[in-house]
């Protein structure tokens, strides 16, 4: 059997190997930074920018860290009482500002924010659902069924009085619009449905909503009806109805006042019919 060979390392050359690489990080450090013998200015300007960069990794930290704005006399909590925050805030800024995220200053605060330009990366859209309520249904079948109708019209079918709000979710839904105004005192508004409305509930006009039969199969109302009792025939025609005037333009509004009803058209002719019996005879010629 052959003995193992032995090296022996003595700690002379063991030393040497380690003043080398000391040697060779002198050389690294000294190549990084001036020295100061050789070059004081330089390195006063070398420890000045690494004591900047410190105070500004300082800020990034507690900027980064922080949920929420945080203000400047939070942030110089972190530096020497003789720093200047602002500019070093001003700096900070200035480094972020084409990257990913940018340091803005918000409501008197300071926090990282997603770059204006980039935003539409985290868009989500998300489409909300609100249900409506009973007196916002109630209108919406009040609106369909009797349109063009009025505020008032709607509170005294419904025998309640309607709140503004349920009229503006409606509008806001884009199932309901103005449509004129009514040729009454006060010129209140008239609403109808819209393309929208047909479009969510699948109709193809809006005389397709269901009749009285149509309800009465589906139970949604009550079997034992006044005998009297009836259901309008919905219409959405685009145009104004005689008795409705346009929501603006006042030039179209004194053209559709002079178009008369067909009530005011009998009446009309009644009031010529009268003034020419009443007419004076006129007097014979002295012959």
């Amino acid at each position: 059997m052959v003995p193992p060979r032995l090296s022996v390392v003595s700690d002379i050359s063991r030393e040497m190997e380690v003043m080398s690489a000391n040697d060779d990080a002198d050389n690294i450090r000294d190549q990084g930074a001036p020295h100061a013998l050789s070059d004081p200015e330089a390195a006063v300007d070398h420890l000045s920018k690494s004591a900047l960069r410190e105070k500004l990794r300082r800020l990034e930290a507690i900027l980064f860290a922080s949920a929420d704005p945080v203000d400047a006399k939070t942030l110089a909590r972190c530096l020497e009482p003789d720093d200047d925050i602002n500019a070093l805030l001003a700096e900070l800024q200035n480094e972020y500002k084409d990257r990913g995220i940018a340091l803005v200053r918000v409501a008197g605060r300071w926090q990282f924010r997603t770059a204006d330009d980039l935003s539409y990366l985290l868009e989500r859209q998300q489409k909300e659902e609100r249900k409506l309520s009973k007196a916002a249904l109630e209108t919406l079948a009040i609106i369909a069924y009797h349109q063009p109708v009025t505020r008032a019209e709607i509170e005294e079918i419904r025998g309640v009085s309607t709140s503004p709000g349920t009229l503006d979710v409606l509008m806001e839904t884009n199932w309901i619009r103005p449509r004129g105004r009514r040729r009454a005192p006060g010129r209140p508004l008239t609403y109808g449905t819209t393309e929208t409305f047909l479009v969510h509930f699948g109709l193809d006009a809006i005389k397709d909503l269901p009749g009285l039969a149509d309800l009465k199969a589906a139970g949604l109302l009550d079997a034992n009806l006044p005998p009297n009792f009836t259901m309008p025939a919905p219409t959405d025609i685009a145009a104004l109805m005689p008795d409705e005037l346009p929501l603006s333009d006042d030039g179209d509004e004194e053209e559709q006042e002079a178009l008369p009803l067909d009530g005011d058209e009998d009446e009309a002719a009644d009031e010529d019919i009268v003034a020419e019996g009443s007419e004076a005879p006129s007097e014979p010629e002295a012959e």
